[in-house]
């Protein structure tokens, strides 16, 4: 698998951590001893790089986790990245284990098939592929069990102070600032799926074409035009005014970084199934308060050949035979598999499929089996909350920022009343 099977997502590991806090003296050891006829100009991966209080982290637990966020495709000096991100749960798993606070091994593998299914994958597919990177499982593990470890800990600690009142709601609401902080964002995007023609060198090509089009909108909405398969081509790739809390998650965080025509580079969707370019075309803070959304309603039917000519015109067939959803029924029935997902729950590719979309519209911009399978989405409806469950989808969401915002602040106490060593 390469680059191009990259994915976006974050938790993080209790029990194996405490094992490695606790054993290691003697597992280095022996680590040490089977290294003795390495040049002493080499360095040992499995040597400790940095001392945290009676915990360390080793090169090798280092090179992995800057392996594996660059496989997430996480942007930036992703080794930096990695050293303080271990060096952080070092210190919240402690401070878990402190109090008896662990991550339980269904709780980790749950974890991992939350991760995996984000790339339309199983938890030990996910694996294997990752195992394909250079990424020991190990490593995918801990990343899971700390996280869901240091989210016990700070439920079971700061949960009373973060609660919220009517009042709180009320406020949310009138203000807008639920949802993505009330943000929408503009941009314009090229997706174009793998297939059997383009696997060997579709990155390669749309990071070329990146770089020339970055600064560029006029031009960027041409190529848009002429080659991306998404349903926004028509309108030069030019996705409008969107809920920044309506994009998959992977891509929030890095479009609210970029600057007026600024161009990604190629990223994976679906786990490998298609590439994208997105360039950044605005950004603006909205007071219209509204309903989250609690599903997506939506139909999807696998059509052989992938975007040949013949499986696009049996897309347009269909499209043209339904006017709604359920008139699957009568036209191919038990041809078609209708969804109801929660919007975090979508794959990334199909996401931005049907982010596209109005009610009972197609998009066949979305492929499986490296290209070979078209799978064609029409969006039946997205559901929002009625008053009274969305008053209480909006308490949750509220109390994960004020939770976040006491994490944040607990971790900063932590960090700075421990000793941190960095040998080299």
């Amino acid at each position: 698998m390469n680059r191009g099977s990259r994915m976006n997502g974050t938790l993080f590991a209790a029990k194996r951590l405490r094992q490695v806090t606790y054993h290691w003296s003697g597992l280095l050891a022996a680590l040490m001893t089977l290294c003795l006829a390495v040049p002493a100009s080499a360095q040992n991966p499995f040597s400790v790089a940095i001392e945290i209080d009676d915990a360390i982290v080793t090169h090798y637990e280092i090179s992995q986790r800057a392996r594996f966020l660059d496989v997430l495709n996480a942007q930036g000096d992703l080794r930096q990245q990695a050293i303080d991100a271990l060096v952080n749960e070092r210190l919240q798993v402690e401070a878990a284990l402190s109090l008896g606070v662990e991550a339980s091994p269904a709780d980790i593998e749950a974890g991992l098939e939350e991760f995996a299914v984000r790339a339309n994958l199983g938890a030990e597919q996910f694996l294997r592929q990752m195992g394909q990177e250079g990424i020991a499982p190990e490593t995918v593990r801990d990343f899971v069990a700390n996280g869901i470890t240091w989210r016990n800990l700070v439920r079971a600690r700061f949960a009373p102070r973060a609660q919220i009142t009517d009042a709180d709601v009320e406020r949310a609401l009138e203000l807008g600032t639920i949802l993505g902080g009330g943000i929408e964002i503009s941009l314009a995007e090229i997706i174009i799926p793998v297939t059997p023609e383009n696997l060997a060198d579709l990155e390669t090509e749309l990071s070329r074409l990146g770089q020339q089009l970055n600064g560029d909108a006029e031009q960027f909405s041409e190529a848009a035009r002429r080659f991306s398969a998404a349903p926004t081509r028509e309108a030069g790739g030019a996705t409008g005014w969107r809920a920044l809390a309506d994009l998959p998650e992977g891509l929030r965080e890095r479009f609210q970084t970029m600057g007026y025509a600024q161009v990604t580079e190629p990223i994976s969707l679906g786990g490998g199934q298609a590439f994208a370019l997105f360039q950044f075309r605005g950004q603006r803070e909205v007071n219209s308060p509204r309903l989250p959304v609690t599903s997506i309603n939506y139909v999807s039917i696998a059509i052989p050949g992938g975007r040949t000519p013949e499986a696009l015109a049996e897309a347009e067939r269909l499209r043209s035979a339904v006017d709604v959803c359920n008139d699957f029924n009568g036209v191919i029935p038990g041809g078609f598999e209708a969804h109801s997902v929660a919007p975090g729950q979508l794959s990334d590719d199909v996401a931005l499929a049907l982010r596209a979309l109005d009610n009972n519209e197609m998009s066949t911009s979305v492929t499986r089996n490296n290209g070979t399978v078209l799978l064609a989405l029409m969006l039946c409806d997205r559901v929002t909350a009625d008053p009274e469950l969305g008053h209480e989808v909006i308490r949750q969401q509220l109390f994960g920022q004020r939770l976040e915002a006491l994490a944040n602040s607990y971790l900063e106490e932590l960090r700075a009343e421990a000793r941190i060593n960095y040998l080299n």
